[in-house]
């Protein structure tokens, strides 16, 4: 495909000047009314499970949407593209990640950027009765990585209805993003992250006495301690490079054989170019790279609508390739 700047995206309301508030209005202000969801709970092969959340018209497309870190299928931003392709004849499956639907999960394996063994039993599932034959997935910053993942482990053994993948604002390199985050600047991102996955490891502390070392869950300032005392071993892992390396998708992406949208903004303050495989993106030819000038973090506002720009540029994308 093709690497280039984006500049259809214009409509940034004025107020709105940098990528801060462009990310920040949105995430905590937005407000998306119409879509009711219909839940499912998918039991998987371990043993655990994940609520899946669904807008059923009798479509034959459907689109399933991945959320960001600590997010779930009633952001706005989830919302939005739910509310905007149900409008144009697909049908919606929003994906929970385990612990992320208002009720823990059962096992003491969480969820993270590289968890791609849930996304593939989801998408098996919804494959499952030939119901659809076309069939999307759109991520949004956490969510765009882990479906670019999917989309390169599997190479070669997607489900054939799978038409692409698209995501916005997403870390292909988890730690090279952490370094934004841990800006000065970025405190309110980096405070609201690190308190909503303390709260969950405490609960699997209730749930798994002894496998962690709560009483020193304040001790790590740092990210990288962080996730090397609990993140890593939650999900799995003995060494925190071990975790990092299987979060960064840009690891496995020259395997890809799906078609793969990746947008970002270059206001994003959370994920810069360094972030995403540059030079691979340039010359991979199913991947189409575009850098807009605004947008933020999954931002995108377009005033007076009741839908943003990722749900034109997905859509757009989408039905392009059907």
């Amino acid at each position: 495909m093709s690497s280039h700047i984006n500049d259809s995206y214009k409509e940034n309301p004025p107020w709105l000047f940098n990528g801060q508030l462009q990310t920040i209005i949105p995430g905590f202000f937005r407000q998306v009314d119409g879509v009711q969801y219909s839940r499912e709970r998918l039991e998987l092969a371990d043993g655990d499970f994940v609520d899946l959340d669904w807008v059923k018209q009798g479509n034959n497309k459907l689109v399933i949407l991945l959320h960001g870190l600590e997010g779930n299928s009633t952001r706005q931003y989830m919302l939005s593209p739910a509310k905007y392709f149900a409008q144009h004849g697909w049908d919606i499956l929003a994906f929970n990640c385990r612990s992320c639907s208002e009720e823990i999960n059962r096992n003491f394996q969480l969820y993270y950027h590289g968890e791609v063994e849930d996304l593939k039993q989801v998408v098996d599932h919804a494959t499952s009765d030939n119901t659809y034959n076309e069939i999307v997935l759109s991520g949004y910053s956490m969510g765009g990585a882990m479906l670019s993942k999917y989309l390169s482990v599997y190479a070669g053994r997607i489900p054939s209805e799978i038409k692409c993948g698209i995501s916005f604002s997403a870390p292909f390199d988890l730690e090279e993003s952490i370094k934004y985050v841990e800006m000065p600047g970025n405190f309110i991102y980096h405070k609201m992250f690190r308190s909503r996955l303390k709260k969950k490891i405490i609960q699997k502390d209730k749930q798994f006495p002894g496998r962690l070392e709560i009483d020193k869950i304040d001790n790590y300032p740092k990210w990288r301690d962080f996730d090397a005392a609990f993140s890593a071993p939650i999900n799995g892992f003995s060494h925190v490079d071990d975790f990092y390396y299987a979060a960064a998708c840009k690891n496995y992406l020259h395997d890809l054989d799906t078609p793969l949208l990746i947008v970002m903004a270059k206001n994003d303050p959370i994920i810069s170019t360094t972030c995403i495989p540059m030079e691979l993106c340039k010359r991979h030819p199913k991947i189409r790279f575009e850098i807009t000038g605004n947008g933020g973090h999954v931002g995108y506002t377009l005033p007076g609508k009741s839908y943003n720009w990722m749900d034109l540029r997905a859509l757009e994308f989408a039905e392009n390739l059907i």
